[in-house]
């Protein structure tokens, strides 16, 4: 009971009358056009509650609200799982999303499972964008960080920023966060001076 109310609250509940058309199967004498059209319609409306459930999780995780992301994230996963097949790369950001909400609640062992699969699929994939590799990077940096594997998270928040920066500039957006998470990293290790530097950096 209490998995459901924390699966209402955090994202059931926007999501609720999105899934009645979603799990009504299609009348089996539609032409072949009717068909095809109610397919369409399915599939717009799984991205619709894939982006949704995504925003959801996400905000929550910003406010710090790790247990109420998790609900939300494992819909985003699911759904993103039905339209774009299990070994695509679109399940990264849903599973970094996990990931990061796991660690935020102190499950080292889910989050861990979450970045593997992240990562194979990253792997598998030749062509994956350097926004989700950067992405995974940090997300891995953070991980190891967490569980307090330092050296591994400074090569993992290292490879974040090059990727980031190589990508959208030093000054970038995407490129301050790894070097806000590598100073925070430094700054647990007592180096202070490498954290300051890198602090200005933001």
């Amino acid at each position: 009971v209490d998995h459901q109310k924390a699966d209402w609250d955090s994202i059931h509940e926007r999501i609720c009358q999105l899934l009645i058309p979603i799990r009504t199967s299609l009348p089996f004498l539609l032409s072949e056009k009717e068909r095809k059209h109610g397919s369409e319609q399915l599939v717009k409306r799984q991205k619709y509650i894939i982006d949704l459930a995504y925003s959801t999780a996400q905000e929550f995780v910003l406010d710090g609200k790790h247990q109420e992301a998790i609900p939300a994230a494992l819909h985003a996963l699911r759904f993103s799982t039905d339209v774009y097949g299990s070994n695509s790369v679109r399940l990264v950001p849903a599973y970094l999303l996990l990931a990061e909400a796991s660690t935020g609640v102190g499950r080292l062992p889910e989050a861990s499972k979450y970045l593997s699969q992240a990562q194979w699929i990253v792997l598998r994939t030749p062509d994956c964008s350097v926004a989700v590799q950067y992405k995974l990077h940090r997300s891995l940096g953070l991980f190891c960080a967490a569980e307090g594997n330092f050296e591994q998270a400074l090569y993992h928040l290292a490879n974040d920023i090059y990727l980031a920066s190589s990508t959208f500039g030093l000054k970038s957006i995407e490129a301050s966060g790894g070097y806000f998470h590598m100073a925070n990293v430094f700054f647990r290790q007592n180096k202070m001076d490498v954290a300051n530097s890198l602090y200005a950096e933001v």
